[in-house]
């Protein structure tokens, strides 16, 4: 089996872990583990140390020492290759540190001649997989489906020498090849029961009640018949939405979407910015599933016409706290929930961490420093806002200060801060919300959003009589902050006398460490970036390549980048009624303000991202030539 045969839902170990394995791909006849043939061959202990002491990946002591062990009643049933890895042998090869799991997945293959695959659950159709074969028969042959195409499926195992699986699936397959490829062990016993549990959860909830209600579908159709829909209390649903959370925490997952469709619901994760298909629904199902995650949210499942918010708080497998913020918006076919996971450990970031560095923290610190005024943090949803806020105010939030909070809602709950939520219905709003934080005696007030003139005024108010106020705008840059205060309604006056600052920021992904490849630089996409200003190029640039720990993207992990404007004695007389946002802009340039893609620029020769990831989330400069 060629390499090129494999299909892009599983992904090859790249040609790094080849080379450090170089001396694996010798062939010898011992134990048949080389030579077997078309003759069954269970790799036992024995078998496969023997090999190891022959690649002289492990010694003979070592390897006797495993033998005689005694042995747990759970190791056991383990793979022969994960007793071999729970003892951490140092690696003969300079490259690798330890003969772990992974590095022995990738000398089985190699030995045996079959491609060593690791399982990216987000590019495999569970519904697909879990159809080629039943659980029970995928269990007893300790086998998996991790692709499944027109005329071949791709089948990963952890014994590469038995065969008579192949004889009885090829009866079911309808004439579609089988391609066998290794993987960890550790790996298949893992997404084996995760993908077989959840297909027959979706399922057997699909059975319940084959059809959702179509009270809110915007396409009504008679329906012969009673017909319920599952309950969101059931097993079923409760083990989806478990597996969902679970499944989201362990892929770094930022936002959880379920969306409706006319026949089935679509479950996609957020995960560095970038969207990812996960799963399909039967429409009742998902339905079902939006119902259970509302109750938890203590939010009215009753009610499907009209958006609501709630908040959910749980732990992942680690024992780490993760709060969950829910959003159902209705549809065309139902309700549609976004749910944006906080890991309470963003507030534990330094500057550093969040991008913040050099002259733009300075500024930064200078300005959430002031006794008081406004700070103004600008950006699209997105784009860091609330994780910039909450890890200044932690700073902030010292045992002589009192920090209170309006929100809508509240994202993270923050036992050093007072939070308030904003409430609509009985007329808690921002506005409302800062008058009463006023009679609180606080030192230091978040406000959600400015979003409208009474808001804006409060803050104000709120500035003049000695507080800081830090909040938030929606604006594309930081000096169009100004004018969009001028909109609002706010008096030049105003402005002049209370606004500190203004920060807009984006978040741009980060190259992965471990695959980024050293490149030259594109002059003229350097020149597209940091026009007009003349920026020198750097040396060198990097690229994204793709590797198995960044899930084939290239990118691993985002960072913030930042144009921070402070309203000095050489901004505030260009504040007018009838303000020109282009001389503001141009002004704040000479003195020193970086635009968003100078930043990215910054980014970009210090080897954290790339050229073509600024272009794609900042702004175009809109400053004119710059003398």
């Amino acid at each position: 089996m060629k390499q090129d045969d494999i299909p892009p839902a599983v992904e090859m170990h790249s040609a790094d872990a080849a080379d450090r394995t170089v001396v694996l791909t010798r062939t010898r006849g011992f134990g048949g583990i080389a030579s077997a043939g078309d003759r069954e061959l269970l790799l036992d202990l024995p078998v496969l140390l023997e090999a190891l002491v022959e690649d002289q990946l492990v010694s003979q002591r070592q390897a006797e020492d495993i033998l005689i062990a005694p042995r747990t009643t759970r190791e056991l049933s383990m793979h022969p290759l994960e007793i071999i890895a729970a003892r951490e042998f140092e690696s003969p090869i300079a490259s690798a540190k330890t003969v772990d799991l992974e590095f022995l997945a990738q000398w089985l293959g190699q030995r045996v001649g079959q491609p060593c695959v690791r399982i990216d659950p987000l590019k495999i159709n569970v519904n697909a997989a879990t159809e080629v074969m039943s659980y029970a028969f995928a269990q007893r042959h300790n086998i998996l489906a991790i692709e499944v195409a027109d005329d071949f499926v791709v089948i990963a195992s952890g014994q590469p020498y038995m065969f008579q699986w192949e004889t009885m699936l090829t009866q079911t397959l309808r004439g579609r090849r089988i391609r066998r490829v290794v993987c960890s062990p550790a790996d298949l016993s893992r997404y084996q029961l995760e993908f077989y549990t959840i297909a027959r959860s979706a399922a057997k909830a699909h059975e319940a009640g084959m059809e959702v209600s179509t009270i809110t579908n915007f396409e009504q159709m008679l329906e012969l018949g009673s017909l319920k829909s599952p309950e969101a209390n059931d097993a079923h649903v409760v083990n989806i939405v478990d597996w969902l959370l679970q499944y989201a925490f362990d892929q770094r997952a930022s936002d959880i979407h379920i969306e409706p469709r006319r026949d089935k619901g679509l479950i996609r994760f957020r995960i560095d910015g970038v969207l990812h298909h996960v799963y399909e629904l039967p429409a009742a199902v998902n339905a079902a599933v939006t119902s259970r995650l509302k109750i938890l949210g203590r939010m009215d499942v009753a009610e499907k016409r009209r958006p609501q918010d709630g908040r959910v708080k749980t732990k992942s497998q680690t024992g780490d706290e993760i709060e969950l913020r829910l959003s159902t918006l209705p549809t065309a076919f139902g309700e549609k929930m976004v749910m944006r996971i906080f890991d309470p450990d963003v507030l534990l970031r330094s500057f550093s961490e969040l991008g913040l560095t050099g002259d733009d923290y300075d500024a930064w610190h200078g300005m959430t420093h002031a006794a008081n005024g406004i700070v103004l943090v600008t950006g699209p949803t997105g784009s860091g806002k609330t994780t910039t806020l909450y890890s200044t105010l932690k700073q902030l939030a010292t045992d002589e200060v009192n920090v209170c909070t309006i929100e809508d809602p509240i994202e993270m709950v923050e036992p050093t801060f007072n939070q308030t939520q904003t409430q609509n219905n009985i007329d808690v709003t921002f506005a409302s919300g800062v008058r009463a934080l006023l009679r609180q005696d606080p030192d230091i007030i978040m406000i959600g959003e400015i979003r409208d003139l009474e808001t804006a005024e409060m803050a104000i108010q709120a500035a003049l009589t000695g507080h800081l106020v830090i909040s938030t705008l929606h604006t594309n840059d930081a000096p169009t902050a100004i004018t969009r205060m001028l909109d609002l309604g706010v008096p030049p006056y105003m402005i002049k006398a209370t606004v500190l600052g203004v920060m807009a920021q984006r978040l741009v992904r980060t190259l992965c460490p471990h695959c980024k490849l050293e490149s030259s630089v594109d002059l003229d996409a350097w020149q597209l970036l940091t026009q007009p200003f003349r920026v020198k190029p750097p040396a060198k640039v990097y690229l994204p390549k793709g590797c198995l720990e960044c899930r084939d993207t290239g990118y691993l992990g985002r960072v913030g980048i930042y144009e921070i404007l402070p309203v000095t004695s050489h901004i505030q007389p260009l504040i007018t009624r009838d303000a020109d946002l282009q001389q503001i802009r141009k002004t704040a340039f000479s003195q020193g303000m970086h635009s968003l893609r100078l930043s990215g620029a910054k980014k970009v020769g210090a080897g954290l991202t790339t050229i073509a990831e600024i272009l794609r989330v900042s702004p175009i400069s809109q400053d004119g030539h710059l003398s």
